[in-house]
């Protein structure tokens, strides 16, 4: 029996490797096929020009995040030795090689499309120049710009034996600068120093225009700061001027149980990621070999060194695309989100929600039917109390001061502001302190746990009574981005969820243990287990004969006990549909355990972020909106929240909502078995359904009320 046993357990070994190597795609890997598709719409011709340039901007954004935060990690756990598997069979030294190949190879293809962009705006009137390009007026102009309004702001640090190396910030653009002393010969040595390029002066400046020219022209600011380097260093001669940029380690390492004040910690953790390790570093292409020598030995970073073939940091496209004038027609239509029609502006707020719940979609409704809930419920003398959550909250909130005035009345206000919303600290930070000093109810949530649930509750004196109002959203609230992120959120006069909002304030606030809610699931106490309820029950239903489906929209799936849980329902008979922005560690379309599992990842103009989840139930369908993305940090260490949705008419509108994502045939791409992804085909007899384009249908707006020019 023993040796069986024995023989047993290696089999389970083997089973287990097998699993990790045939079973699941990587996250990180999974991660880099995402941010190819966004690149994939930097590349699409159809795509107008100018967004396509601001989808180069995104793929650098994420990535700088994506270098500073994950493949980070991987980088400290080489260092400290650890040797162990993830589920997806990667040891952390096998996956940082994959992640740096692909990445720089995904970076190289990024740059041609840079290349093929900037060439096809200076075909429409928008160059990009360098100083060489200019002509004798423009320079004359440009040389003045240089030296009023960039050279004052201009430090050359010089790096010796008396000068050590200076800090050189997170993210930020620098000029490695190779000098020789007059007289020196190329045998003595250079000298080296860097200079930063100023971030608080724009970093696209506009050339006058040529003579009886209508083309537009642009430079660089470190292309005027390379030209007259040589008014930084006199008595020296320059050999060579290149960009070069480093990306540090920027995740947060807080004790939240050994700690007095998590405010203060943060603000010093923050210092302190300035300081970070170095993981990356950018250098411009035919960096002179003495500078790239020096700036490896400085940031220890000599295994893989990203040379790039155009600017450093194309994040600056986003900007740039946004201010130019008079090209609307190289940009998307811009669009007016329509005012929720059944919140007529003559009509109080809560009058309408006594009468029926109200479904809220952006950005295609607007934001403002979020910030009218708040202000309308400040300045109401009956309004007794606010709640609300804050995760990310854009700079020019009309929120922050509606809390703030709601407090200097009189009204009891208590905000949940997470200051561990990865690098928005510093804002959530301005915002705690502000909140404060108004006289609000500052929390920053429970110790260990991040706060990422979207609700608000109001609670209203009415009829000698108490009546509660909520808001629950599956986005942040936010203005900016509610504008170009897909979210969905739910006004609701219910008892019941009224009630259930009331207890999880509470337990966030004080020592309230949570009591046994009546509608909402709450992580880390309940949503992973009933989200395996509810897989299990279609599992079920399957197997008895029944309906059997499960739809479910998120970002994200790396959660290994959830993706075992849809394996399961799928070798039970329950066709599922996965509609997954990002990360997908679920391998989909492998006959014995996910053949009856589709995926499919819609990127478009508009972020695909809001959570819907749909169980057919046998034909008694249940329908959830959800903060959380079926993450293991998402359900095990946050606070997140799932709401069920009771009103007929707001499940089918979210009913419709999911199946037109399921319809898209021009933007969704499906993942295959091998984890690459293509676009879902169309026959030649099939009509085009771009889901974004169409979602106005869903909720049967006319199309005339859906305002947009060109």
């Amino acid at each position: 029996m023993l040796i069986e046993s024995q023989n047993k357990d290696k089999d389970k070994d083997k089973d287990k490797d097998k699993a990790g190597s045939e079973r699941y795609f990587n996250r990180d890997l999974s991660w880099i096929e995402f941010n190819r598709r966004v690149l994939q719409e930097a590349q699409d011709t159809d795509t107008p020009l100018l967004e396509r340039a601001k989808f180069l901007a995104i793929v650098s954004s994420n990535l700088d995040e994506f270098m500073a935060v994950r493949v980070a990690e991987t980088r400290e756990k080489i260092k400290a030795g650890f040797m162990q598997k993830d589920f997806t069979g990667y040891t952390p030294s096998g996956l940082y090689k994959r992640l740096i190949k692909r990445t720089v190879s995904m970076v190289s293809e990024q740059y041609r499309t840079y290349r093929e962009v900037s060439r096809l705006l200076t075909k429409k009137g928008i160059l990009l120049l360098e100083y060489e390009g200019l002509n004798a007026t423009q320079r004359k102009s440009l040389d003045t710009y240089f030296h009023e309004i960039i050279f004052p702001v201009l430090t050359p640090m010089a790096v010796d034996q008396s000068r050590p190396f200076p800090l050189v910030h997170n993210k930020y653009v620098y000029l490695a600068v190779v000098l020789r002393r007059q007289g020196d010969t190329e045998e003595d040595k250079p000298f080296f120093a860097i200079v930063q390029v100023p971030s608080n002066i724009p970093r696209v400046v506009s050339v006058p225009l040529r003579s009886n020219s209508k083309k537009k022209s642009f430079i660089l600011i470190e292309e005027l700061i390379k030209h007259h380097i040589q008014t930084l260093f006199t008595g020296y001669v320059p050999e060579s001027v290149q960009a070069f940029r480093v990306t540090r380690n920027s995740d947060l390492s807080i004790n939240e149980e050994e700690i007095e004040d998590l405010l203060e910690e943060i603000e010093k953790e923050l210092r302190r990621r300035r300081r970070g390790a170095p993981v990356r570093l950018e250098v411009e292409k035919g960096i002179h070999p003495f500078a790239l020598t020096e700036l490896q030995r400085e940031f220890k970073l000599f295994d893989h060194v990203f040379e790039m073939d155009g600017p450093l940091d194309l994040t600056f496209l986003s900007s740039f695309a946004d201010q130019l004038e008079g090209y609307s027609h190289l940009k998307f239509p811009s669009i007016k989100p329509l005012y929720p029609e059944e919140l007529p502006p003559q009509e109080d707020i809560f009058n309408v929600l006594r009468k029926r719940d109200v479904l809220v979609y952006h950005p295609y409704e607007s934001f403002d039917a979020v910030t009218d809930f708040v202000i309308e419920a400040s300045e109401d003398p009956d309004v007794m109390a606010i709640k609300m959550t804050l995760y990310r909250v854009n700079g020019e909130s009309k929120l922050i001061p509606a809390l703030a005035r709601a407090a200097e009345s009189g009204k009891q206000v208590t905000v949940v502001v997470e200051l561990k919303a990865r690098f928005d600290e510093e804002r959530n930070i301005a915002w705690a302190r502000k909140l404060e000093k108004a006289g609000c109810h500052v929390v920053y949530g429970l110790v260990g746990l991040k706060t990422h649930a979207k609700i608000i509750l109001v609670v209203r004196h009415e009829r000698n009574a108490l009546k509660r109002y909520v808001h629950v959203g599956t986005g942040n609230y936010n203005e900016s981005t509610a504008r170009v992120y897909t979210d969905i959120g739910l006004f609701t006069s219910d008892p019941v969820l009224g009630e259930d909002a009331s207890e999880l304030f509470n337990e966030i606030t004080g020592f309230s243990a949570l009591k046994t809610l009546q509608a909402f699931t709450v992580a880390p106490t309940g949503m992973k287990n009933k989200l395996f309820e509810l897989i299990r029950r279609e599992a079920e239903q399957a197997l008895a004969g029944k309906p059997a489906r499960i739809i479910a929209k998120i970002n994200s799936l790396s959660s290994q006990e959830m993706i075992d849980e849809l394996y399961a329902a799928s070798q039970a008979g329950v066709k599922i549909d996965l509609i997954i922005r990002g990360v997908c560690c679920l391998r989909p379309g492998v006959e014995g355990f996910s053949e009856n599992i589709s995926v499919i990842s819609i990127v478009d103009r508009f972020l695909e972020h809001s959570r819907l989840f749909y169980f057919e139930n046998a034909g008694a369908s249940e329908l959830f909106l959800s903060s959380a993305d079926w993450m293991t940090r998402n359900l095990t260490r946050r606070i997140e929240l799932m709401c069920p949705i009771y009103d007929d008419r707001i499940k089918e509108m979210l009913s419709d909502i999911l199946h037109l994502s399921l319809r898209d045939n021009v933007k969704a791409r499906q993942l295959l078995p091998n984890g690459s992804y293509q676009f879902v085909s169309r026959n030649d007899e099939e009509a085009p359904v771009r889901s974004q384009s169409e979602a106005m249908k869903v909720r049967n707006w006319k199309k005339e009320e859906w305002t947009t020019t060109t």
